[in-house]
């Protein structure tokens, strides 16, 4: 309906509940394919869910286009708002955490060439790799997450201290017995 509302040229940004972004439907590949392929496709902005409560949990994306009629998507940015300033419960009270400062500071300033860091909040991600992905729009297709490597003990060793830890329980609870006893 917007693509029909606008002239060539009109630039929309639209509120979309996430499965619009990565839907298997015909419905909704069609849009993403429309935007993409026959119009230029600008931006996502992945929305935490809970930034519509307390009418709304589900999560949301802006996907912001210009209408072309003729292609012009190369690149589409991203961004992954975490928070936008209020809490992601019914009460919706202020909290420090908003990324809407930043998100428009990114918005400004946004360049392919230089935002291809997969793990930042803002990134390009090309066309042709959207394409090859069956238009799926959705953030966590495309962002790469950092993985902090964690060392374990041993299971024997986490063992051990679990028996000793019992041991000490059964000796507490002995003290315990013998002092009401």
């Amino acid at each position: 309906m917007f693509l029909r509302l606008l002239k060539i040229g009109g630039r929309a940004a639209v509120i979309v509940p996430d499965g619009v972004l990565f839907g298997s439907s015909k419905a909704h590949k069609d849009i993403r394919t429309l935007l993409v392929e026959n119009h230029k496709l600008d931006g996502v902005i992945s929305m935490p869910s809970g930034v519509f409560k307390p009418y709304a949990g589900v999560s949301t994306a802006i996907l912001i286009f210009t209408k072309t009629g003729a292609g012009g998507t190369d690149h589409v940015w991203f961004y992954d708002m975490d928070a936008d300033g209020l809490s992601l419960d019914d009460k919706r009270q202020p909290v420090e955490q908003n990324d809407i400062p930043d998100l428009l500071r990114c918005w400004q300033t946004r360049n392919p060439e230089q935002e291809t860091d997969r793990t930042s909040k803002a990134f390009f991600v090309p066309k042709a790799e959207i394409a090859a992905n069956n238009y799926d729009l959705s953030i966590n297709r495309y962002k790469e997450v950092e993985y902090e490597e964690v060392e374990y003990e041993p299971p024997k060793v986490i063992l051990q201290k679990l028996r000793s830890l019992e041991d000490e329980i059964r000796a507490d609870l002995d003290e315990l017995e013998r002092l009401l006893g």
